[in-house]
């Protein structure tokens, strides 16, 4: 725990993350005109932080990513990094048995970016809409309204750590 509060104190202020999230039926319609990336993400065994490591494979080329999470809900601690292939693929093996895979579409709208993520691994859509604040109001667009069931923000069986395996 301790390691978790001398993070949590090195991040504060700059490292928040703060979203809403949502379950939908399928894929928006049109939503393949978008940009995507196909996001493999594993995470690290541990129980002080919850550690992932991320490969992106986009038009772009492919990334690699380290991220370190704190919390849970809407409004999370988050430290993010570029790493290079060697680590995430001496990292990767680690991650067995809890690992997501998914294509992400981004889809820019006048006050942020929708990001709908198509789970490759079973048949799940979420859509995800990261805010400035928390008491910033999120304007569900009408591409999403059409397929929503309903907000999940604070049901933890979608959080990607839950869903890996």
């Amino acid at each position: 725990m301790r390691l978790g509060l001398r993070l949590e104190s090195r991040m504060a202020g700059n490292g928040r993350e703060i979203e809403r999230k949502y379950l939908l039926t399928g894929l928006p319609a049109g939503i393949a005109d978008h940009p995507s990336v196909e996001i493999d993400q594993g995470y690290v065994p541990g129980t002080a932080i919850r550690e992932r490591v991320r490969r992106m494979v986009s038009a772009d080329g492919v990334r690699f990513m380290r991220t370190v999470k704190l919390g849970s809900g809407m409004d999370r601690l988050e430290f993010e990094e570029e790493t290079s292939r060697e680590f995430f693929d001496a990292v990767w093996p680690l991650t067995h048995g809890k690992r997501v895979r998914k294509r992400r579409y981004l889809v820019p709208v006048p006050d942020g970016l929708w990001e709908i993520d198509e789970f490759l691994d079973r048949e799940l859509v979420l859509a995800e809409f990261e805010m400035d604040s928390v008491d910033q109001r999120v304007d569900v667009p009408t591409f999403v309204q059409a397929v929503l069931v309903r907000e999940v923000t604070d049901e933890p069986q979608y959080g990607n750590f839950r869903l890996a395996r």
